[in-house]
C-alpha cells in the first residue's frame, strides 16, 4: 500500500459503520417493544443480547477511527454520533434490566413510550442512511425523530403524574419509586435519541 492509498479517506467504511450501529439500535428498540407487549423474560434477554452486539459495533468503529488518518467527516462528529446512537440502546437495556431487578411488568405507559421510541429509532436509522448522499432527506428524517422524541417525553410526564395520584400504602410508594426509575431510563433513551438527531443535523450543516 502506497502513501496515497494510506491517506485516502475511507468514507464508505465510516458511514457503513455508523449505519450498522443505527440499525442495531433500531433492532434493539423493536425487541424492547416486543418485550413490552409480552412481558416474556426471553424477549428481555434478546434486548440484552442486542445491546452487547451494539457495544461490539461501537468498539469496531472506535478501533477503525483510531487507525484512520483521514476521515470523511470530523473525527469528533463520528465519535459523538456513535456514542449517542449507542446510548439509546444502552438505556433500552437498562430499562429491561431494572424491570427484572424490581420485579415489575410492562404497563400501558411503557408500551406507549417504547412504541414512539421504536418509531424514532427507525427515523434515526433512515437519517444516518441518507446522510452522505441525500443530506436534505436525512434532515427530514432527523426532524421527524425529534418530534417523536418530544412525544415520548410527553408520555413520560403523563406517566410520572399518574404515579403520584394519591399513593395509599407503603406498597404503593415502593411501586412508585420503582416505576419512576424505569420511566427515567425511557426518558433518557428519548433524550439520547434527540441528541442523535441534533448531531446528525450539525454534521449535515458542515457537509453542505
Amino acid at each position: 500500500m502506497g502513501l496515497t492509498d494510506f491517506l485516502r479517506p475511507r468514507q464508505s467504511n465510516f458511514f457503513k459503520l455508523l449505519l450498522d450501529q443505527a440499525d442495531k439500535t433500531r433492532e434493539g428498540l423493536v425487541a424492547l417493544e416486543e418485550y413490552m407487549q409480552t412481558g416474556d423474560p426471553k424477549d428481555a434477554k434478546r434486548v440484552t443480547e442486542i445491546e452487547k452486539e451494539a457495544d461490539e459495533l461501537r468498539r469496531i468503529l472506535i478501533d477503525e477511527l483510531n487507525r484512520t488518518f483521514v476521515t470523511p467527516i470530523d473525527r469528533e462528529d463520528i465519535f459523538t454520533l456513535s456514542r449517542a446512537i449507542d446510548d439509546v440502546i444502552d438505556y433500552a437495556h437498562s430499562t429491561v434490566d431494572e424491570m427484572a431487578i424490581f420485579g415489575v411488568q410492562p404497563n400501558p405507559f411503557l408500551k406507549r413510550m417504547v412504541a414512539v421510541l421504536r418509531e424514532a429509532a427507525e427515523e434515526l436509522y433512515m437519517a444516518v442512511k441518507q446522510m452522505r448522499d441525500r443530506p436534505n432527506l436525512a434532515s427530514e428524517h432527523a426532524a421527524r425523530a425529534k418530534v417523536l422524541e418530544n412525544q415520548a417525553e410527553t408520555i413520560y410526564r403523563e406517566a410520572i403524574a399518574d404515579l403520584f395520584k394519591e399513593p395509599r400504602s407503603v406498597e404503593d410508594l415502593v411501586y412508585l419509586l420503582k416505576m419512576r426509575e424505569i420511566y427515567r431510563h425511557m426518558s433518557n433513551a428519548a433524550d439520547r435519541g434527540d441528541e442523535t438527531a441534533n448531531i446528525i443535523g450539525d454534521i449535515i450543516v458542515k457537509m453542505t
